[in-house]
């Protein structure tokens, strides 16, 4: 595929609904590309796509078995792609999204075959965006801050423009505030619940969640 010199701005705020077309489009190509979400400005792109997860590594200049989150838009989505555990599990991550927390599970012997891993976090977000998106594709979006392996994550489109534009297809900005920090990030491929990464939403509310489930 071959990129253009510089990426389209696309306005999220001007057109919803348009914006989720071409950004469904771009996901259908292999295209990489920005958008906000309900924590910081996401690359975006097929995780099944090989050549778009390389270009996402490339940009970022991470390592290529980094795993990424991954947004989906509902459970019934997840469901085709990772095992549950328990009901009590099931049960958790009804109580706990839309909202931003990340959550490692167990995936099918599809999934993992296709991907050539065990597990991979998933979040459903607290983004119309993203919801609207994820809802069109019916399957995950790739979902990894925008910076390079090391630095911290870009939040103004503006910036990400002049950092990235090159390098990507589109970037799909907003002018309403993100929360400007990483999901919360847990692992529940065992029986309970581990914390990984600090975020807006705090472990010991998770837990305490959990617990009454």
């Amino acid at each position: 595929m071959i990129m253009s010199k510089n990426a389209d701005m696309i306005s999220i705020d001007a057109n919803l609904d348009s914006a989720v077309q071409k950004a469904k489009k771009l996901f259908l190509e292999g295209s990489v590309f920005v958008y906000p979400t309900d924590t910081v400005y996401g690359f975006g792109a097929n995780p099944f796509n090989e050549d778009a997860v390389k270009r996402i590594n490339e940009i970022k200049r991470r390592e290529n078995d980094k795993p990424f989150i991954m947004l989906v838009n509902s459970i019934e989505t997840l469901l085709k792609y990772i095992e549950i555990k328990s009901e009590k599990h099931l049960d958790f991550l009804l109580s706990i999204w839309p909202n931003p927390v990340s959550v490692v599970l167990s995936l099918n012997s599809k999934i993992s075959g296709i991907l050539g891993v065990e597990t991979a976090a998933f979040r459903i977000p607290n983004h119309r965006f993203c919801l609207k998106l994820t809802s069109e594709l019916e399957m995950p979006l790739i979902s990894t801050s925008v910076n390079r392996s090391g630095l911290p994550p870009i939040v103004e489109s503006s910036v990400i423009y002049d950092e990235f534009s090159s390098e990507l297809d589109a970037i799909f900005h907003t002018d309403k505030k993100s929360f400007y920090s990483a999901s919360t990030l847990i692992d529940l491929s065992d029986s309970a619940p581990v914390f990984l990464r600090s975020g807006k939403i705090k472990f010991e509310d998770l837990l305490d969640k959990f617990q009454k489930c």
